[in-house]
């Protein structure tokens, strides 16, 4: 650094505020302290800068490490919302959301120095008492019960089924069926439980629910057994993907979309708006999702605290080609 504060012309403290980022260097003694830094071949340490003033610039995700539609999308927001911050980012997948899984992570995520950690685990089991986060470290949760003392950021869940369910009755269908997402699912749960209560509120039947896994395959062996049956006009697949399955069966099956059955998916795919017909959806922002967790974990590590109340990301209706009333 004295090397450079001699090529610069500059005072060494001069050169430690540009080396550390700090805004209060006018840009052209900036400019001229970085070709310095370029010709004597200074970098930064920022090991050495994060001994120093306790903050290491990275950020830990824990991860399922099944990969899901939603959990990827999310996880790509929270890259690029942590990239613009200028942190970079440690990824810890774990198989089971086991206590000792999730102890055994955070564990491995301290030896890699990181400032804070985002918890992205779809299974339900995070939201049973027996796992409990361990302390020491700022930490926020996606897609989980607001259970916890950390910030919780999720898609509101219950509104999008609703929505997805209250479009179709109000199309005029009797009733709504629903291929649900795997039960261990938090988000599948919530989403078959807003479906369930949307009919009980308007006083309709409820299906038998089917279930699948979020895959195509799921959603077409699902779909093979609802186009079997007369009754079923009117169908909420949990996600795109199952509900793509569903089309394939239902046009194999001789059933038209929109003119015999409706579909409504969840998600709005990009490939959503190409299937055919187009898909009728819930929109739902990973960018916001990632957003706010990131947003709120670096408040967590700016205040030292552990604060914040749940954060619900709302949902939208995409009304495409496979939604019509029932025929007659």
């Amino acid at each position: 650094m004295a090397d450079v504060a001699r090529e610069a012309g500059v005072s060494g403290q001069t050169v430690s505020r540009v080396a550390n980022g700090k805004t209060n260097v006018d840009d052209a003694t900036r400019e001229r302290v970085l070709a310095a830094m370029r010709r004597v071949g200074y970098r930064p340490n920022s090991a050495a800068r994060a001994l120093r003033n306790g903050k290491f610039r990275s950020i830990g995700v824990i991860i399922s490490a099944l990969p899901t539609f939603g959990n990827s999308r999310t996880l790509d927001a929270i890259a690029a919302a942590v990239v613009a911050e200028g942190f970079s980012i440690i990824l810890m997948p774990v198989t089971r959301p086991t206590q000792g899984e999730v102890t055994g992570a955070f564990g491995k995520l301290n030896e890699q120095s990181v400032d804070g950690v985002v918890i992205l685990i779809e299974q339900h089991q995070l939201d049973q008492s027996e796992i409990e986060l361990p302390h020491g470290l700022p930490v926020v949760v996606i897609d989980s019960s607001a259970r916890y003392d950390y910030p919780v950021v999720d898609t509101d869940q219950a509104d999008g089924a609703a929505q997805a369910t209250r479009h179709l009755l109000d199309l005029g269908h009797r009733t709504v069926w629903h291929i649900a997402g795997p039960p261990q699912s938090y988000a599948a749960e919530r989403r078959r439980k807003s479906w369930q209560a949307t009919l009980e509120g308007a006083g309709r039947e409820v299906p038998p629910v089917s279930t699948g896994d979020w895959t195509p395959e799921s959603g077409y062996r699902a779909g093979q057994r609802l186009a079997a049956d007369p009754a079923v006009t009117a169908v909420f697949a949990a996600n795109d993907q199952m509900a793509l399955g569903l089309l394939r069966a239902l046009h194999e099956a001789g059933r038209s979309v929109p003119g015999e059955v409706s579909v409504v998916g969840f998600d709005d795919m990009d490939e959503s708006a190409c299937f055919w017909p187009p898909l009728t959806t819930i929109r739902q922002s990973f960018e916001a999702v990632g957003r706010h967790a990131v947003a709120a974990l670096l408040a967590e590590i700016a205040a030292d605290v552990e604060a914040g109340a749940p954060v619900t990301v709302p949902t939208e209706l995409v009304v495409r080609a496979s939604t019509a009333p029932p025929p007659e």
